[in-house]
This record gives C-alpha cells, sequence and structure tokens, in this order.
C-alpha cells in the first residue's frame, strides 16, 4: 500500500484529479460508491498512462446495502463501474480493487457483519484483492473477530490534529490494522496559529503541515483536492521532517470527538 492517496468525492473533476495525482507520483485514489465515482476514477486511471497493477484503487460500500446479497451485489456493481473505462481491455481483467471497506458500522451488528461476509467472498473470487473497514471503533472491529471472520487491514477514519481518535488507533495498532485518515486538511480549516507558525518555520503550506504529521504519525493520509496545483503540493511530503517539538505542539491541539469535521459516526451501536 502506498503512503499516501488521494481521496476523491463526487464532482465533475474526478477523473481530472486521479489523471494528475498519477502522473505526479500518486499511486492510490480512495473512492466510494456513495459519491458515485468509480467510473470516474476508472477513467481517470485509464488516461493517466500509469498500468493498473501499479495503481492501489479502494471503494467502499454503503451501509443501505449492509446485507449479504446487497453488498454482493453492490461490489459487482463497482466492479462493472471501474471497468467500464474503455482504456481497460475487453475482458475487464485488470477491473479489480486493490482494497474495498465497509464505508461505516452504520446499520447495527448483524449487517455490517453480513456486508464484511460478502466482502471476503468477494475477495476468494478474485474481486478485491483486501478487505477493509472505515469508521469503525474497537467494539465492532472486536465484533469481526468475535464471528470468527478476518480481521481487517485497513481501518480509515477521520484524522488530523484537531481529532485524533487516540484509542481507535492504539488499538488497531496493537492489531497490526492499517490506519487510514480522510480528512487529514480539516476540509481547508488551516487558520490555526500552530499551523501557520510552522507552515513559515518549514518553507510549507499548511496542507503539507497536516499531511506530514500524519505520516509522521503512521497514518497513511488521503488528501482531497480537485485543484491541480493542491494535488501536487499535497503529495511532495518527503525529503523533510517536522521536529519532535513541533509534531508535540500539532499533537496538543487535539479536541476528541469535539474535534471532528465529518460524520465521523465511530460511536454507533
Amino acid at each position: 500500500m502506498p503512503a499516501i492517496g488521494l481521496g476523491v468525492s463526487l464532482n465533475d473533476e474526478c477523473a481530472e484529479a486521479c489523471r494528475v495525482a498519477l502522473q505526479n507520483g500518486y499511486r492510490m485514489i480512495d473512492g466510494a460508491r456513495h459519491y458515485e465515482n468509480e467510473v470516474q476514477v476508472g477513467v481517470g486511471v485509464g488516461k493517466s498512462g500509469v498500468k493498473r497493477e501499479d495503481v492501489f484503487i479502494t471503494s467502499k460500500v454503503f451501509h443501505t446495502d449492509y446485507t449479504y446479497d446487497g453488498a454482493t451485489a453492490a461490489l459487482k456493481d463497482s466492479i462493472a463501474n471501474l471497468g467500464s473505462c474503455k482504456s481497460y481491455p475487453p475482458n475487464n481483467v485488470l477491473a479489480y480493487f486493490d482494497l474495498y471497506l465497509t464505508h461505516s458500522a452504520t446499520g447495527g451488528k448483524d449487517a455490517r457483519l453480513a456486508a464484511y461476509r460478502a466482502l471476503l467472498d468477494g475477495k476468494a473470487s478474485g474481486m478485491i484483492k483486501s478487505v477493509g473497514v472505515s469508521n469503525y471503533s474497537a467494539k465492532h472491529i472486536e465484533e469481526i473477530r468475535e464471528a470468527g471472520l478476518e480481521i481487517p487491514v485497513v481501518n480509515q477514519i477521520e484524522l488530523h490534529p484537531f481529532c485524533q481518535q487516540k484509542a481507535i488507533v492504539e488499538y488497531c495498532r496493537k492489531n497490526n490494522i492499517v490506519v487510514q485518515a480522510y480528512s487529514p486538511l480539516v476540509r481547508g480549516a488551516l487558520d490555526n496559529q500552530v499551523i501557520q507558525e510552522l507552515s513559515t518555520k518549514y518553507s510549507k503550506d499548511s496542507a503539507q503541515i497536516l499531511v506530514r504529521w500524519s505520516l509522521q504519525r503512521g497514518f497513511v493520509p488521503l488528501p482531497k483536492s480537485s485543484q491541480p496545483e493542491r494535488i501536487i503540493s499535497n503529495g511532495q511530503v518527503f525529503g523533510w521532517e517536522i521536529e519532535p517539538t513541533d509534531m508535540a505542539k500539532l499533537d496538543a491541539l487535539d479536541r476528541g470527538k469535539e474535534g471532528a469535521i465529518t460524520w465521523n459516526p465511530v460511536e454507533v451501536d
């Protein structure tokens, strides 16, 4: 799995954003069925000139499809969406997902377990390479373990200095689950004094400071942007480091769940 990826939402620039990212060093694209961007991801990958096998592509099934049959049908539809790009071979042998997630723990235990089982069977059939979860707390992942199922390889959660979700992160690390960070740029709210000061000190923009913080904390950040210049700069976060004392300043910004800027449904039953 690459160290950083491009997060994509539902917008007209999705395919172009993917193309720009891949032609400027990114090798991971994070999409979702709920954002209706799987077709556009396929188009962007096809236009990039980068081989499919060199790109790590993620999508997610939404809780409205949380039955075994519903999740299975959703996964098959996702495969069809991704493979609809004419740049793929006619038999779509490269239309698969490297990672496929349940989008949240919403829907109740039985529903999310049924969907998760469907994804594991999708992995067994070759449609996806790895299965993970998103917006799960420790209790939701423990349900998977207690059901005797394969533990997810990834838990994708909202993560940035203001919302560090320390208990979930600690659990994932103890269980060798990769933590992917969505909304690492706090949706552009970058006017915090500490972030601004570090931006000046390191001669980096605020977004780069936040992505670098995420990397140094051991997360896999997924910054979003549809602007080519921002996509490129968000990926220019290697070859330099934030000093430990400055990392501590960023760590001190944590506000717990009050710092969340998205739906962050990690506490659902």
